[in-house]
């Protein structure tokens, strides 16, 4: 078991070596395995990667993330060019129904909802709206309208991560409950990630997923 002093530093070690994170504006706390990073960052898509960087890392059991968004003055948008820039990408996205999730924008905080056929189309919809400029944060209020029991769930997982690699993955854990998958166990390589998680996230039924894998 990893001490607290050995998580901070790994956490650390992992924000340094991103490319979407500048360490030098983001702090470290750990007591007990929890982990609290804090700080000021340029946009809401680096608030992300930090909390990322800090969940990869193996032992940490949970995370606490205190980071305040501060725009730059260049990167300030009012909410209403932000709806509207959310409503174009939305629209791009294929498989979605005409105005299927609803926006609403406050300070800069963008707001989700409506209904989609699947947790991927609920996913790839947050994704990109994480990245857009003047987007200070997102809360994920869509809902997913199909349905499926745990062990067909898990069962259609299981077979999308069989046909996308070569080998069955079977030490990957992949608990369901109520539509939301949690994904554990040790990968080889990030690529090995993506395909896992991307298998979770476009299996009907699932709601959410809770990505506890790690690398290497």
């Amino acid at each position: 078991m990893k001490s607290d002093s050995q998580l901070k530093q790994e956490v650390e070690d992992e924000l340094r070596h991103s490319p979407a994170v500048d360490a030098n504006g983001i702090g470290v706390a750990v007591v007990d395995g929890i982990v609290t990073i804090s700080g000021h960052v340029p946009d809401y898509a680096t608030k992300v990667a930090a909390e990322k960087c800090a969940m990869r890392i193996a032992g940490v059991v949970a995370v606490v993330v205190a980071i305040d968004v501060k725009l730059q003055e260049s990167e300030r948008r009012t909410d209403e060019d932000i709806a509207l820039n959310v409503r174009v990408v939305l629209d791009w996205i294929a498989g979605l129904e005409d105005h299927a999730i609803k926006i609403k924008v406050e300070k800069g905080w963008v707001t989700l909802s409506g209904e989609v056929e699947d947790g991927y189309r609920s996913h790839i919809a947050e994704k990109n709206v994480v990245h857009m400029r003047g987007v200070t944060g997102v809360t994920n209020e869509i809902k997913i309208r199909g349905s499926a029991s745990p062990v067909d769930i898990e069962y259609s997982i299981r077979k999308a991560i069989q046909r996308h690699t070569d080998r069955e993955l079977k030490h990957v854990g992949v608990d369901v409950e109520d539509g939301k998958v949690t994904l554990s166990g040790r990968l080889s390589s990030v690529i090995e990630r993506s395909i896992v998680t991307g298998a979770a996230r476009s299996t009907p039924g699932v709601k959410a997923v809770v990505d506890r894998l790690v690398v290497g």
